[in-house]
Formats: structure tokens, sequence, C-alpha cells
């Protein structure tokens, strides 16, 4: 379910903040959602505060794909207008348009 105050949106793009990654948001968490290890992993310097939405990413680096879980204040809009690359957003979303990729519609099976 998606916190109404969440900043960012399923479907739009964005970039890290700290880390040169950017990608399509395809899940949000109302407050941080993993484990307590995964939180840890994270330098304390730049450790997420825990009660803020968390992004679930279809994630792209320079030379890999990946799915990333980000806190809202580690992520900014992406401005460049390219689309993301990762192997997975056909899967759940049509075409990019102005930052955001719609939701592709759901078949009945």
């Amino acid at each position: 379910m998606l916190n109404r105050d969440a900043k960012f949106s399923i479907g739009q793009v964005v970039r890290h903040r700290i880390y040169p990654f950017r990608g399509v948001i395809f899940d949000v968490d109302p407050t941080f959602n993993n484990t307590e290890e995964w939180w840890l992993s994270i330098p304390p310097e730049v450790r997420p505060r825990k009660d803020q939405p968390f992004y679930h990413l279809l994630a792209e680096s320079e030379d890999s794909a990946y799915i990333a879980y980000v806190s809202e204040q580690n992520l900014l809009v992406d401005e460049s207008g390219e689309p993301v690359r990762h192997p997975q957003v056909r899967e759940l979303f049509d075409e990019l348009e102005d930052g955001f990729y719609r939701v592709r519609p759901h078949s009945a099976h």
C-alpha cells in the first residue's frame, strides 16, 4: 500500500543521492521493512532512518542490473529522460513518458 506521504510514485524514474545508480520504482513500503542485518550493513554515516518510506527499484548501474531497496532520503528525481535498461522493466511497465513508466495492466488468466 502506498503511503500517502511518499514523495515518489510507482513507475517513477529516480537516482540515488550518493551512489551511482538509478532505477524505476516498482513498490513502496511506508516505513523500513527489511532485515536488521541489512540495515546494519549500511555504513553508519549514511545509514537512513527507518521511519520513512522505502522504495523497491529495478535498478541499474553502469555495468549491472539488480533490485535495490532505498530510503526516501537517498533518492532524487532522475531528470535524464533516459529509459531504465533493467531487463524486468518491460514485465511491469509500458512506455516511459515525462520521467514515469506507465504500469502495465495485469492480464486476466
